[in-house]
């Protein structure tokens, strides 16, 4: 055996050695947080595993889940306040150690929310939360996002020459997206003297709506500048009537979402969108898998006693801005579970 072949081997018992001593070795709390993941099961109920940002959570939560040895249970609500409440009553009885719910009304599951806290299940809401705080919000500040959005929509159509005439295209208007989002809109034009709403009109998180929505709100104000959407799934609709209307360049329209490529960076490149509020759901999946640890290690008694917030840092985009990781995939996701996470 020659000299770097004995130098090969010798680094490789070492490094074998190491290994051993390091699966082990207890720092004072990494035993004690492997053992408080290990084996326990966490629940999840979306609104639909068919949206983007869901199918990313999702991913990330079953990388991390894979990783320290507990289980993710999911129960698709498909769209359905009812199929959704069923799935968490069902869930409650078989006990999970943590219940992530993923909102589509404000009130329709606070009484869910409470009798799992009793029932000691911690409860994390992700991104839509309902009145009811449960031990956990992970996920945007709706107001916060739809200021911004009129921020800058106030920019562009109270510029000279625009008629500053906006348009607000919300999604069901019991979510708290729709509710608080339309309020900080509101809010933010409520005392200018350049820009004013003609239109606030309901697509239901739907695209198809969206399109039919929108058309007729170009024909009723031909002058309008700008349309401000709350999520970009629905206002791709909102860009395709645009474009139908030859109005493209001439109406502003600007959306927001988790960052998906297709959903987010394609449609800002093509140019439907003017302007994109982004919520990275790499970055969620990091807060969420960390608020499931937090939990599952230092579970508050009584559940629901200790309720914490971990709001998400959000991120302009537009064509100026846009860099190769502004936008993510799911596959990149189930890689790289988010940034850490």
């Amino acid at each position: 055996m020659n000299l770097f072949k004995k130098c090969l081997a010798g680094l490789t018992v070492a490094l074998l050695a190491t290994s051993a001593v390091a699966e082990h070795f207890d720092d004072g709390l990494s035993a004690r947080f492997a053992k408080s993941l290990k084996g326990k099961t966490v629940a999840f109920v979306p609104i639909s595993m068919g949206m983007d940002l869901v199918q990313g959570w999702s991913a990330g939560m079953q990388r991390q889940a894979k990783e320290y040895g507990y289980k993710i249970v999911v129960r698709d609500a498909n769209w359905s306040v009812e199929a959704g409440a069923q799935a968490i009553n069902q869930l409650i009885a078989e006990k999970p150690d943590i219940l992530v719910i993923h909102n589509m009304d404000m009130q329709a599951y606070n009484r869910l929310v409470k009798k799992a806290n009793d029932a000691n299940i911690s409860v994390l809401a992700i991104n839509m939360k309902a009145v009811t705080n449960g031990d956990a919000y992970v996920g945007v500040d709706w107001y916060q996002l739809a200021a911004m959005q009129a921020e800058i929509m106030g920019k562009i159509c109270g510029a000279p020459g625009k008629s500053g005439k906006v348009a607000i295209l919300q999604g069901t208007p019991t979510t708290i997206a729709s509710q608080v989002g339309v309020s900080a809109i509101e809010d933010t034009f409520k005392n200018s003297k350049t820009i004013k709403i003609v239109a606030k009109q309901s697509a239901d998180w739907d695209g198809t709506k969206a399109r039919a929505v929108t058309a007729t709100m170009l024909k009723q104000h031909e002058d309008l500048c700008g349309i401000i959407g709350l999520w970009d799934n629905q206002d791709i609709g909102a860009a395709a009537a645009i474009r139908e209307a030859g109005k493209s360049g001439k109406v502003f329209l600007i959306s927001s979402g988790g960052g998906n490529q297709k959903s987010a960076c394609d449609n800002i490149a093509n140019g439907s969108f003017g302007a994109y509020v982004s919520y990275d759901v790499p970055g969620q999946v990091r807060d969420l898998n960390n608020a499931i640890k937090i939990l599952l290690q230092a579970k508050p008694a009584p559940a629901g006693s200790k309720p914490f917030a971990l709001y998400t840092p959000l991120k302009v985009l537009s064509k100026e801005t846009l860099r190769p990781d502004s936008c993510w995939t799911v596959d990149e996701i189930t890689k790289l579970g988010g940034y850490g996470g």
